[in-house]
C-alpha cells in the first residue's frame, strides 16, 4: 500500500498541485493570521513544508538560508521536525564530548 501511495505521490501532475497547493497556503497565512490565535503560522508552515518537499529550487534556497541564518535554520528545522537535523544536533554534541562510539568509529 505505501509504495502505491508513494507511487501517486511521485507523478509529476501530483507534485505540481502539492506545489500549488503549498504555494496558496503561504499566500493565504496572512490572511489566517488576522484571526486570533496563532492560525496564520500553521498555515504558512503547512504551504512551506509542501513547496519544500516539491520545489528543488525552494530546498537550495532553503539550504542557503539555513547557512546565513544558522539560529533561525534550526528552528525551522525543529519546527519542521527534521531527521536529519536531529542526527546532525546528536553527531555534534558527541563531536564536543569526544565519544568515538557515538561518531561509528
Amino acid at each position: 500500500m505505501r509504495d502505491k501511495i508513494r507511487a501517486w505521490l511521485d507523478h509529476p501532475w501530483v507534485e505540481i498541485l502539492l506545489f500549488m497547493v503549498g504555494v496558496l497556503l503561504i499566500i493565504a497565512s496572512p490572511v489566517a493570521g488576522i484571526i486570533p490565535g496563532p492560525g496564520g503560522i500553521f498555515v504558512f508552515a503547512a504551504g512551506l513544508a509542501l513547496v519544500l518537499k516539491t520545489s528543488m529550487w525552494a530546498k537550495r534556497r532553503y539550504v542557503h538560508f539555513k547557512r546565513w541564518q544558522p539560529k533561525v535554520g534550526a528552528w525551522s528545522d525543529w519546527g519542521l521536525r527534521r531527521a536529519s537535523a536531529k542526527r546532525r544536533k546528536k553527531l555534534r554534541k558527541a563531536g564536543e564530548i569526544g565519544e568515538p562510539e557515538a561518531l561509528g568509529d
